[in-house]
């Protein structure tokens, strides 16, 4: 772990997460825990810091089934309901720290953030017990102990969307992007060689604003690291199905998947 850090993926879901609601295909009636899948967020762990990308509306039940207590800062990588709806969880990693809990976000973001939990923001915000959240607009690279996390720009839709990069000290490195439709060329360049890179892979079928299967193995093969995994994934993907169809050196990741980077 000295020269390294760990990766879990506390969830691997699309925004209605896997099962669906009031679904009967093979896979929301699967047996096979890979198919369960709550909505996407990892945690990132050295042994001198722990960071969360997300706080999803599973994040409760993420945190009780990891058994994590602590953080050290929240990265978002967008707006979206899946992606943020769990911030109230939060208060739970306040109650155990002095400071407010850092929260990086893009400018956008962190307004989208403050219209929906105003309270938490708000100057009167004083009371024991609840979200003291710290305000972090991305302006480029921050570090935590022997972590560098940097920002990266991708296409998802008409909202604001980044992906982290984490570099460890020792060497190592590895690349989040669960949500996209494209990666610009600037991105590509900066991730190019990555130890592990996690992308979006939807489904098979096209998609307006996430990547398909192919899409995701496109540009895995522009990218070119070391290992690959696909996250993001719909109830269109059977887990042992879509691991078969793979090449060498890509994975599919599953709720509560942990890997040393």
């Amino acid at each position: 772990m000295a020269a390294g850090f760990s990766v879990t993926f506390l969830g691997t879901g699309t925004s209605v997460g896997v099962p669906v609601i009031g679904c009967g295909c093979g896979v929301c009636l699967s047996d096979d825990p890979r198919n369960k899948r709550l909505r996407s967020s990892i945690l990132v762990e050295t042994p001198e810091v722990t960071l969360l990308v997300d706080s999803g509306p599973d994040l409760r039940a993420q945190a009780l089934r990891e058994g994590f207590t602590r953080l050290d800062a929240v990265f978002y990588t967008h707006a979206h309901l899946d992606h943020v709806t769990g911030f109230d969880e939060l208060r739970a990693f306040c109650w155990r720290r002095e400071d407010p809990l850092p929260l990086h976000a893009t400018a956008s973001c962190l307004d989208a953030l403050k219209r929906m939990f105003g309270w938490a923001f708000s100057a009167e915000n004083t009371q024991k017990g609840y979200v003291k959240p710290g305000s972090r607009m991305l302006d480029g690279p921050v570090r935590y102990g022997d972590l560098e996390i940097t920002p990266f720009e991708v296409e998802h839709g008409g909202i604001e969307t980044v992906g982290y990069l984490f570099r460890h000290d020792g060497g190592s490195s590895f690349a989040y992007a669960p949500d996209l439709k494209r990666m610009p060329e600037t991105s590509i360049a900066l991730l190019r060689g990555v130890g592990v890179v996690a992308l979006d892979a939807l489904r098979n079928a096209p998609h307006p604003t996430h990547l398909t299967t192919d899409e995701a193995l496109e540009l895995i093969s522009e990218i070119r690291p070391g290992q690959a995994w696909l996250t993001h994934l719909g109830h269109e993907n059977d887990h042992a199905c879509l691991a078969a169809s793979l090449p060498p050196g890509i994975g599919v990741a599953h709720d509560g998947l942990r890997i040393m980077v």
